[in-house]
């Protein structure tokens, strides 16, 4: 248990580390709720005071709420879309492109089933203030404004009903058997940066939030256990696995309710889960960071128990490439329909390993960098993707082997798959969709997962391994805490590499064009062997040829794009380099040559490795017959 004052000095430190970083202003939020949950009507009641921090340089009349539970009703904007998805054939079976976890459940929702949030008051230092509701958007018209660098108090009393619907929030899960699953269940202050208010309805996916302070009072029924956000503030008192070891619970044990007082210390969301089933894992890992698993009792407790081993397992790896975990728990939560990511804490339907590092890596890829999701989900999920693909390699062997026979390796084949069957469906759409208005869910998943995951491994390949390896802790170091975007990253891809990467950005995240390189011809003249390399698709690379001869000799051949002003570090290990002029993105060829007599070659290929993202590989390899 973390006590008030360890969380205070937690505070200090992620304050003092903000500053180390590059200077943009950040709103901020201290939330303080009390809430009651009837787990007899589903029906739960909350006050929340807010202290809003208007860190902006801008004067705001006006401010956003979500109220996400809204969504869960007949005819809501989640409804009709879902229901339209489903008319939409995706795929090489033509299946429906709904999210199976929705379809047209919302539709047949009765009145005790369906979420809702509503406002009974709200007031801004003590004063009431006229408000309005669009389904999930709570729009306040301030009697006056908020001024620039000043605090206010707001306020707010509401009243809740979880819905029976569960799309990572809601009760009654009939797969898990989990009773509450409570993410998006309070009245949320939307974001506000240089970009203005985002008052993103809740459609579909993707969320975005002001970093804060959170300290959550929730009281249920005393037979419920809790898993969450934060840490328990009165565990002694509470028991159910979080005290003291050997320490005697103090709890009330005559009363029908006890109340669960949680801190949370710089956190962007809060999300808790409560099932009377509940059985607790905790694992104390050396550096004294606790892992907490929350499970019902009766489904797989050895795969679940493997969770918390596997962490202790894969943490100094993800802390050594990825950043440091900078909070003192995680909690695995059995509960969703899924798996969910939220700040120090996961939902996950099932104890599968891979949803659960999916899952964790989340707390690098958006619980501390904090992207919005619904503009660069690439940079969210694409780049949570990437990572966890290296954690299940370490956790299967123990290490990360990134070269067989001095070629580096690609561990990224299946989203390579996934981008590449994307590209040629005729339904993508670029990375700069907004996550609720890509026409397809099939286009979403395969661009934020599948897309950003390439982008990110290929960007290896245009900049070298090591540089984007180094890279990435260097943009954690820099950016964490601070809602960085597209143009952030990459100009910090920029000043690592020292080379020039708008290009990269504007044909791939910016656009739907792909790449499609040839070996055209090969032929003997002057006593040198001439290999001919044609551009295809329209998304210009810089080019690694690698040229093997019958003994087995390698030698790569390595053509800078001139549009990136500058020459990688080579990723290939223990064999010639041969450099050239760059290549102008406005001539379709280039040709290269070696000293090898052509009947001595035995093979030329384009980019071996395979983390250039070509959609033709048949035209890559030239073989001597």
């Amino acid at each position: 248990m973390l006590s008030i004052k360890s969380c205070f000095f937690l505070i200090v430190v992620f304050a003092l580390t903000a500053q180390a970083q590059p200077d943009r202003w950040q709103q901020k939020v201290k939330y303080k709720m009390d809430i009651d949950l009837n787990v007899q009507t589903n029906q739960l009641k909350g006050k929340q005071q807010l202290e809003f921090f208007n860190n902006s340089p801008d004067t705001l009349s006006q401010l956003f709420y979500h109220l996400y539970w809204n969504a869960f009703q007949p005819g809501s904007m989640m409804d009709t879309r879902s229901l339209r998805q489903g008319t939409i054939a995706v795929g090489r079976n033509n299946n429906a492109d709904w999210d199976p976890r929705v379809q047209n459940r919302i539709s047949n929702l009765k009145p005790e089933e369906i979420g809702y949030q509503k406002i009974s008051s709200l007031k801004m230092n003590g004063v009431a203030q006229p408000f309005s509701i669009e389904e999930t958007i709570l729009m306040v018209q301030l009697n006056k404004p908020v001024l620039p660098k000043t605090k206010v108090i707001l306020d707010l009393e509401f009243e809740a009903q979880v819905p029976l619907q569960v799309r990572r929030s809601g009760r009654d899960n009939p797969r898990t058997k989990v009773r509450y699953s409570m993410s998006q269940w309070y009245p949320k202050l939307c974001e506000y940066d240089r970009e203005g208010w985002h008052p993103t309805p809740y459609v579909a996916r993707e969320f975005y939030g002001i970093w804060g302070d959170f300290e959550v009072n929730i009281s249920i029924d005393k037979a419920y256990m809790i898993g969450a956000t934060g840490y328990l503030q009165n565990a002694n008192q509470i028991g159910y696995g979080y005290e003291t070891p050997g320490t005697k619970i103090t709890g009330d044990k005559n009363g029908k309710k006890l109340t669960w007082k949680f801190l949370a210390p710089n956190v962007h969301d809060f999300v808790w889960t409560a099932d009377p089933e509940y059985k607790h894992i905790t694992k104390v890992l050396p550096d004294k960071k606790t892992i907490h698993v929350l499970y019902d009792g009766a489904q797989f407790p050895e795969a679940w128990e493997k969770i918390a081993d596997a962490a202790e397992t894969v943490l100094p790896f993800i802390e050594k490439n990825f950043g440091a975990y900078p909070y003192q728990q995680y909690s695995f939560l059995h509960g969703g329909d899924g798996g969910m990511e939220y700040p120090m804490a996961t939902l996950l339907a099932g104890p599968g390993l891979g949803t659960a590092f999916h899952e964790w890596m989340h707390s690098w890829y958006q619980m501390m960098l904090g992207t919005n999701e619904s503009l660069y989900g690439w940079m969210d999920e694409g780049f949570t993707e990437y990572a966890t693909n290296l954690v299940e390699e370490f956790y299967a062997k123990g290490k990360v082997e990134k070269w067989k026979n001095g070629i580096p390796f690609n561990f990224h084949e299946p989203n390579y798959t996934g981008y590449y069957n994307l590209a040629k469906s005729g339904l993508e759409e670029s990375l700069t969709t907004h996550a609720d208005h890509f026409n397809t869910n099939y286009a979403y998943s395969n661009a934020s997962y599948n897309k950003g995951c390439v982008l990110l491994e290929q960007l290896g390949y245009i900049i070298g391994m090591e540089t984007r390896d180094a890279l990435l802790l260097e943009y954690y170091k820099q950016w964490r805490f601070k809602h960085p975007d597209a143009a952030d990253f990459f100009r910090l891809a920029e000043k690592q590499s020292k080379l020039k990467l708008d290009w990269y950005k504007e044909y791939f995240v910016n656009s739907t064009k792909t790449i499609d390189y040839a070996i055209d011809s090969v032929w003997e003249e002057n006593g040198s062997t001439k290999i001919k390399i044609t551009r295809i698709g329209l998304v210009p690379m810089p080019m690694d040829i690698l040229v093997t001869d019958k003994q087995g000799q390698k030698e790569l051949h390595y053509i800078p794009l001139n549009l990136m002003y500058g020459q990688k570090k080579t990723d290939y290990k223990e064999v010639k380099l041969i450099s050239y002029p760059f290549w102008k993105w406005t001539h379709p060829s280039y040709i290269i040559s070696t000293s090898l007599p052509k009947n001595n070659i035995g093979a030329i290929e384009i980019d071996p490795s395979l983390r250039m993202a070509d959609l033709n590989r048949l035209n890559n390899k030239w073989q001597n017959n």
